[in-house]
């Protein structure tokens, strides 16, 4: 939370990482992305870099509550910094910043959600460069692990920019 009180605001998301299950697994079946995964929750800047990666959570766990495991919400309103994310965050608190849900928005509405989202589109491009290590495409080893595979993946990506 140091480094995220330095910045202007944060960007919020969840992302399924894939992993290689049997079907008598079922708490780590995503039943939106109908497959085995894991649940990790991703922090970024402004600027779209990688900030903090939460421990992961079997792929059945719902993002608001991932996030609300973890203390995000929590610990951003006690730090003051507002945050972005998507329609899965909606009802989790006054510092998360959520679009407009329903189909026939007013005009204002939609255009809120438009800059909306051209905000969280640098937290989305974050989570593709995070997705984008062949590492993470498919985990092939055990769940305990995933957590530690995930940080290490930050870290490098710490390093390399």
């Amino acid at each position: 939370m140091k480094t995220v009180r330095t910045k202007a605001f944060a960007i919020l998301d969840g992302t399924l990482l894939p992993i290689d299950r049997i079907a008598a697994d079922t708490p780590y079946c995503s039943g939106k992305h109908k497959r085995h995964g894991m649940n990790v929750q991703i922090l970024t800047d402004p600027f779209g870099r990688l900030l903090w990666a939460s421990p992961a959570l079997p792929g059945s766990t719902h993002d608001l509550t991932a996030a609300r495991t973890h203390g995000i919400v929590d610990a951003l309103a006690e730090a003051g910094v507002k945050c972005w994310a998507d329609k899965a965050y909606q009802g989790a608190g006054r510092p998360v910043r959520v679009p407009f849900r329903g189909r026939r928005l007013k005009r204002w509405m939609r255009l809120h959600n438009s800059s909306h989202a051209k905000i969280r589109c640098l937290g989305e491009q974050a989570m593709a460069t995070l997705k984008g290590r062949r590492l993470l495409r498919k985990l092939r080893c055990s769940t305990n692990r995933i957590t530690d595979i995930v940080k290490a993946v930050v870290v490098l990506q710490h390093a390399s920019t």
